[in-house]
């Protein structure tokens, strides 16, 4: 009889660390992801043939983290200086920051309908941290031809119309904004969106410079190490202790 009573209570305790143990896990072992680029191009200009280009100077969280390219010269397009990009996650923390920087970029794409374009660094930022996913965009020596300067740190999803003969030919979005079905967060710094291909138009399809994402935030203390594990450790103290109490009041009761 005892030592049927301290079998049950040994399985008990058993049964009770399995379930607390599983209690504290975290609810996603998945590490925060985020990725960044300098420049990525998919148009077609009117009368020419499709240029498809990058993203170049890519850099995630999974490797390569950082990344650089000394220019991007894409005739007609677009051409750019130095590019500079991180994605990288705190193991500690679980924040994710991506990060990217494109220097002296011009837009010739542009210059039909409003002059010289030309915008001395782009630079799009995203984090992620427990607190939440946020972006945002910083443009220096930012001048847009006939439509001018523009503020060096536009609001989200900032969008300026390029008409041309009358009609709209284009948008230019400024810190876009972009919330993923994921839960992450892209932010596009400077995205120029050719809307068509008639007679007046430029062309169509998309040029984004500097680009970063950032998914939500890992579990920032995992219970398998650190101070998780002292946490699990005590959580499973506190129940088995009551449940070895009892087995050693029947045992005197029994004798």
């Amino acid at each position: 009889m005892k030592s049927s009573l301290v079998r049950r209570g040994g399985l008990l305790a058993a049964v009770v660390a399995s379930v607390v143990l599983a209690g504290a896990a975290p609810a996603s072992a998945a590490p925060g992801d985020g990725s960044a680029y300098g420049v990525k191009v998919d148009v077609k200009l009117l009368g020419q043939n499709a240029v498809k280009a990058g993203p170049f100077a890519a850099a995630n969280t999974a490797g390569p983290t950082s990344s650089s390219l000394a220019k991007v010269d894409l005739p007609g397009i677009l051409t750019a200086g130095a590019i500079n990009t991180e994605a990288k996650q705190d193991e500690n923390s679980g924040a994710v920051t991506a990060k990217a920087s494109t220097a002296d970029v011009a837009l010739p794409l542009l210059k039909t309908a409003l002059g010289n374009v030309g915008i001395k660094l782009v630079e799009a930022v995203c984090t992620a941290t427990q607190k939440g996913v946020e972006g945002s965009t910083k443009l220096v020596g930012a001048n847009l031809g006939s439509v001018g300067a523009v503020d060096a740190t536009p609001a989200a999803n900032t969008q300026i119309k390029v008409g041309l003969g009358g009609l709209n030919v284009a948008t230019i979005i400024l810190n876009e904004q972009v919330k993923n079905k994921d839960g992450s967060l892209t932010v596009n710094a400077v995205h120029v969106r050719l809307l068509g291909e008639g007679l007046k138009a430029l062309g169509s399809g998309d040029v984004i410079v500097s680009s970063a994402t950032c998914g939500p935030a890992a579990p920032p203390m995992p219970l398998a190490s650190g101070a998780g594990l002292w946490i699990g450790l005590g959580l499973l103290g506190a129940v088995a202790v009551p449940v070895g109490t009892r087995i050693l009041r029947r045992r005197s009761a029994q004798a």
